[in-house]
């Protein structure tokens, strides 16, 4: 007998666009810190990331980042919206300027799920 899960809460899929499992190159930058986190994204859409990271910050932490697609840098704000303990966090991006969102769409749609690009 397969034993009956359903009273088990299931997290509700909350992205509005498909995500792609890239290796991108990220720099993000906390208020009051002068030195960046570097590390990657684990997998990236339009609208934010998840990008990996062993101490991770708090849920509504507001940051600046910068990540590199086709060797061209994109930036953008976000907040924290998902803490994955020990394995990273969720960001949304909130201020994208059209051109960075552009070049972010082109990259999507080009590459293949499963590669990334390289930060020079």
């Amino acid at each position: 007998m397969v034993p009956d899960n359903s009273s088990e809460p299931r997290r509700q899929e909350r992205r509005q666009q498909p995500r792609k499992k890239v290796g991108v190159k990220i720099e993000v930058h906390l208020e009051g810190n002068a030195a960046p986190i570097r590390t990657k994204v684990a997998d990236l859409t339009l609208r934010g990331c998840f990008v990996e990271m062993m101490f991770t910050l708090d849920i509504g932490t507001k940051l600046t980042i910068e990540l590199w697609v086709n060797d061209v840098k994109v930036s953008t704000e976000g907040i924290v919206v998902t803490r994955l303990r020990n394995l990273g966090n969720g960001i949304q991006f909130t201020k994208l300027a059209a051109e960075d969102r552009a070049r972010l769409k082109q990259f999507l749609t080009a590459a293949p799920a499963g590669t990334g690009t390289s930060m020079s």
